[in-house]
């Protein structure tokens, strides 16, 4: 049967939104069911009934997540759901003029989805700010890889 794909959107200037919003189009070309959801007002239920989800989300501050994100992070952290039923994969957006807390945000939603028990599949990318690439031109080749490692799933 096929399962449906939802990217949850960590972001204070949009960058990430803008990201999530390529990968969304190009999986929807590929009649692949997506959905993007801003983290706003989202708690630990998100993941209540499993599935698929990519976790997009910049860094902000002294390697924090983005404020639409806090509260997200924090229900998973209070709550500690059983995230067995999860598969994820994580597109992080970051400055490594920042070298102390280069790429934290999506490090924090990593760590801590990994610790409830949901499995990441494949490598968790970190788009650099300071890099002379734009982070939707990687998220698409990244996405490309993704798409490939979870399989039949989704297509």
């Amino acid at each position: 049967m096929k399962q449906k794909l939802t990217i949850l959107v960590g972001t204070m200037t949009g960058t990430a939104q803008l990201v999530a919003e390529e990968i969304e189009a190009h999986l929807s070309e590929k009649a692949i069911d997506v959905s993007t959801k801003l983290m706003d007002d989202l708690d630990h239920s998100i993941f209540a009934a499993g599935g698929y989800f990519i976790i997009c989300t910049s860094t902000y501050g002294q390697g924090d997540v983005p404020d639409n994100a806090q509260m997200l992070l924090e229900s998973l952290k209070t709550t500690k759901p059983d995230l067995s039923n999860v598969t994820y994969g994580l597109f992080g957006l970051g400055d490594s003029t920042y070298t102390e807390t280069f790429g934290f945000g999506g490090k924090n939603f990593d760590l801590i989805l990994s610790q409830l028990g949901a499995v990441r599949v494949g490598d968790y990318k970190l788009h650099d700010a300071n890099s002379n690439s734009l982070p939707e031109d990687e998220a698409l080749i990244w996405i490309e890889e993704w798409i490939g490692l979870v399989g039949k799933e989704l297509q």
